[in-house]
C-alpha cells in the first residue's frame, strides 16, 4: 500500500544533508545516499515521502506504546497549551498535570516507589540516578559508597554520566574521560556466553559476579546496582529466570541500592507495567521514560522508593539537581491521558495474555527454523534474533561481517521497520499492534532474512529452506 508521494522529498534530502547532524549515524554515509523523509504514520504504520507503508517493528525508538495518530494524546496538549503552555518547577511552584502524574506513576509503581523526580529525557533520568544514589549515601555519613555497579553491553543513554554507566565501548571511545567509580559485571547473555551451562546456572554464575565485584571493592564503598530488566539496545537481552531474584538477595546482603532502568521495558512492554514486576524483583529506584508518553513529547521520570526519599526530603535540603523542563506540564498532561489509555483500555493486560504470547509464538513459528537463526528470546513484545553463520553449530558471524545491518537494510527497503543490534535483529511493536499486523511483520521478517542469507552466505534459498 503506497500514499501519494511527496514534491519535495529530494529537496528535505537535500536540506537534511546540508544542516542536520544525525544522532548515532555516520553522516558522510548518510548524506551520500540521503535521508528517508518519514512523513506520516497511523497506528503500526508509517510512510514516507514516496508514499511508501512500513510497518514499524520498533514503536519509533522503542517508545510508541499506544501506536500513532491517537487523538486523546493530541487533545491532551492541545487543551494545555491553551491553559498553561509552560512553567517551570524550580520556585517553589508545581503545575497541575505534574501533580496528577506524579500521583499516577505513584499508583502504578510497585512497592513503596511514591516519589516522583521529573526530567526530559531516559539519560536526563539516568542522571539523576547517579545524583540521587550518590547523595543518598553521602546523606547517610557513608560519603564514600559512590561507586555504581552496571553490565558489560548495557545501555543507560548517551550523555557522559549515560555513556559512562552504560557497558559499550564504542560510546566509551567517544566519550573519554568517563565517570569515575563505574565498575561493570558480566551482562548475563546465555545464548552468546553462557551455553557451556545450563541457563539457570548461568543466570545464578552471571549474578554472583556481582557479589564478587562487591567484596573486590568493598561493600561500604558501592552505591547501588544497575540494569535493564531487559537490556534492549543490548540486543534484547532476557536474562535466565535465576538472575533478578539472585541480584536481589546480593543487593539485600549488602544494603546496596537496586536500580532498575525502566526506560524501553516500562508501561506495558514486557506485559506488565514495569519489566522488574515480570522479572521478579524490587528495586529502590526507577528511571522511566519512552513508553510514559507513547513518545508523543519529550517526558521522563525517576521513582524513588521510601528508603531513598525518606532521606532526601529528611536531611537534605536543597536538592541542586533539575531541569528547565522538570515536569513540564504539556508533555505530563499527555503522560497522564497515555496513562489512562493503557489502563482504561487493558492494554497491559492485552500485552499480557493476548497480543504477547501470540507474537512470541509467531516468531518462532515463522522465524525459529530459517538458517540465519540461531536463538529466539523475548518477552511481552519483545523479541531479540540472534542472526548465526551455522545453524547447526550457533557459529557467530566473523567481526568484519555486518550481518545485522544488511539485515536491517533489507527490511527498511520492504516495508519493515526492525533493528539490528551488532548480529541480532530485534522486534518491539507497539502494544496495540493486532494479530493479523503481527502476521504480517513477521511475515516481511522472513522475506528480509532470506534476501540477507542469500546477499551475506552468496546462496539462494530453495522452497524447502524458506519454509
Amino acid at each position: 500500500m503506497t500514499s501519494t508521494p511527496s514534491a519535495n522529498g529530494a529537496t528535505l534530502r537535500a536540506t537534511d544533508a546540508q544542516h542536520h547532524l544525525h544522532p548515532f549515524t555516520d553522516t558522510a554515509s548518510l548524506n551520500a545516499k540521503g535521508a528517508r523523509v518519514i512523513t506520516k504514520a497511523k497506528g503500526v504504520y508509517l510512510w514516507d515521502s514516496e508514499g511508501e507503508r512500513m510497518i514499524d517493528g520498533m514503536s519509533g525508538l522503542w517508545c510508541v506504546n499506544m501506536g500513532y495518530g491517537r487523538q486523546e494524546l493530541v487533545d491532551a496538549a492541545n487543551r494545555q497549551m491553551e491553559v498553561l503552555p509552560y512553567y517551570n518547577t524550580f520556585f517553589q511552584t508545581t503545575n497541575e498535570p505534574a501533580v496528577h502524574l506524579a500521583q499516577a506513576i505513584a499508583e502504578i509503581t510497585p512497592g513503596d516507589l511514591n516519589h516522583v523526580f521529573f526530567a526530559g529525557s531516559g539519560s536526563e533520568a539516568i542522571d539523576t540516578v547517579i545524583r540521587m544514589v550518590r547523595h543518598y549515601w553521602t546523606l547517610n555519613g557513608q560519603p564514600d559508597r559512590k561507586i555504581l555497579i552496571a553490565r558489560d553491553n548495557a545501555y543507560h543513554g548517551s550523555t557522559i554520566a549515560g555513556a559512562s554507566l552504560g557497558g559499550m565501548s564504542g560510546m566509551h571511545k567517544q566519550a573519554a574521560p568517563l565517570l569515575p567509580d563505574i565498575h561493570r559485571i558480566s551482562q548475563p547473555y546465555w545464548y552468546g556466553e553462557g551455553r557451556d551451562m545450563s541457563e539457570h546456572d548461568f543466570g545464578i554464575a552471571c549474578a554472583r559476579e556481582l557479589e564478587d565485584k562487591i567484596l573486590e571493592l568493598g561493600p561500604d564503598n558501592v552505591a547501588a546496582f544497575i540494569g535493564e530488566p531487559v537490556q534492549g539496545a543490548g540486543g534484547v537481552i532476557v536474562p535466565p529466570a535465576s538472575y533478578w531474584p539472585e541480584i536481589q538477595r546480593i543487593c539485600n546482603k549488602y544494603g546496596i541500592l537496586l536500580a532498575s532502568d525502566e526506560v524501553i521495558c516500562g508501561f506495558g512492554r514486557t506485559g506488565s507495567w514495569f519489566g522488574c514486576e515480570t522479572l521478579g524483583f524490587q528495586p529502590d529506584i526507577i528511571s522511566m521514560a519512552k513508553g510514559l508518553s507513547s513518545g508523543y513529547l519529550p517526558i521522563s521520570a525517576v521513582a524513588v522508593g521510601e528508603r531513598i526519599a525518606s532521606t532526601l526530603i529528611n536531611k537534605c535540603g536543597d536538592f541542586n539537581h533539575g531541569f528547565t523542563y522538570s515536569g513540564h506540564p504539556v508533555a505530563a498532561a499527555v503522560a497522564l491521558e497515555n496513562i489512562r489509555l493503557l489502563r482504561d483500555e487493558r492494554v497491559i493486560e492485552y500485552v499480557a495474555n493476548t497480543i504477547g504470547p501470540y507474537f512470541q509464538s509467531r516468531v518462532r513459528e515463522r522465524l525459529g527454523d530459517h538458517p540465519l537463526c540461531g536463538h529466539i528470546e523475548g518477552v511481552g513484545l519483545l523479541a531479540g534474533i540472534a542472526l548465526v553463520k551455522d545453524k547447526a553449530s550457533g557459529t557467530l558471524f566473523e567481526s568484519g561481517v555486518d550481518v545485522g545491518t544488511v539485515c536491517r537494510d533489507h527490511c527498511f527497503n520492504n516495508g519493515l521497520v526492525m533493528r539490528a543490534c551488532g548480529s541480532r535483529m530485534v522486534f518491539c511493536p507497539p502494544l496495540v499492534i493486532s494479530r493479523a499486523e503481527v502476521d504480517e511483520m513477521v511475515g516481511k521478517a522472513r522475506a528480509c532474512f532470506d534476501l540477507t542469507y542469500e546477499e551475506v552466505m552468496g546462496e539462494t534459498l530453495s522452497c524447502a529452506s524458506v519454509g
